[in-house]
């Protein structure tokens, strides 16, 4: 899927895509709640109101920059707390070079959090060691991201995590901590979106007088913007989640602005009452 905005270029690279089994993540999202919004239906959700979500990277291509976004699941990870998630063997790589992406092409990685199916291609195994596989990227993490995970992975699964898919890239001298709100090129900037996790960006992009907006985690699926309450059984505050959706997506609702979820596809925010609806692309 390709997506432009002025001189930027977006396109999405899947690694795995889902329709149901969600209910782990988003537990009041039932059936029955999301077949009362059929603004979802068929684009993001089936009649039967189960909900299509991928995990998926982001190309972005701006005039100076090849920009990757996210970086999946990755292969061959051990300690994930999902079970599919294990010892994956996908052709992600292959998927990606077909698209004409070699990983070699990739100048910045840019993890808009650092929670497991955000950062797993940041490393391949190669001789038993971890090294990462964007051999010419720098690889961006916010700073206060990068040092709660750092500091605060207590859990055996987080600090799996972090020891196979960030730590290598700093041990490599080919991080760069940077501000939640930095400005990266002339096209792109970050939002700083906490809540999900305690460092977690968005990204805002403008060229040419069109705008667009890659959530990431903000809501894993559009049904939260219609509940704004309705929050990751991974976000760390979800209190603070609810703010963060609310005000970003108060920020760009009625505009022409193209939105891009970091679990779904690309689309614009309209106002709803005290809440939001997501229409898809036609």
């Amino acid at each position: 899927m390709h997506w432009t905005i002025g001189k930027v270029r977006i396109t999405k690279i899947v690694e795995l895509e889902t329709v149901g089994s969600t209910r782990f993540i988003l537990p009041e999202a039932t059936n029955e709640e999301i077949q009362k919004l059929p603004w979802l239906i068929p684009h993001f959700a089936t009649e039967e109101g189960r909900l299509k979500m991928s995990i998926h990277s982001l190309v972005v291509e701006t005039p100076t920059r090849r920009i990757m976004v996210d970086t999946g699941l990755g292969n061959d990870k051990e300690g994930r707390k999902v079970p599919a998630w294990n010892n994956r063997q996908d052709p992600f790589l292959e998927t990606m070079t077909a698209a004409g992406f070699a990983p070699d092409s990739i100048d910045t990685v840019l993890c808009t959090h650092l929670h497991v199916d955000h950062v797993g291609w940041n490393t391949k195994l190669v001789g038993g060691r971890w090294v990462p596989t964007f051999a010419h990227a720098r690889y961006l993490f916010g700073r206060t991201e990068y040092e709660h995970w750092r500091d605060h992975s207590d859990e055996s699964d987080k600090v799996a995590v972090f020891n196979d898919s960030v730590k290598p890239i700093a041990d490599a001298g080919r991080a760069d901590l940077i501000a939640s709100d930095a400005r990266l090129c002339d096209e792109i900037t970050l939002i700083p979106t906490p809540g999900h996790s305690p460092g977690h960006m968005s990204i805002h992009i403008q060229s040419d007088g069109e705008q667009g907006l890659l959530t990431g985690d903000v809501a894993h699926h559009p049904c939260q913007m219609a509940h704004l309450d309705w929050s990751s059984t991974a976000d760390s505050d979800p209190v603070q989640s609810v703010v963060s959706r609310r005000e970003l997506f108060g920020r760009f609702a009625d505009t022409p602005t193209l939105v891009i979820g970091g679990h779904f596809n690309a689309g614009h925010i309209r106002r709803d009452g005290d809440a939001f609806k997501f229409v898809a692309l036609a």
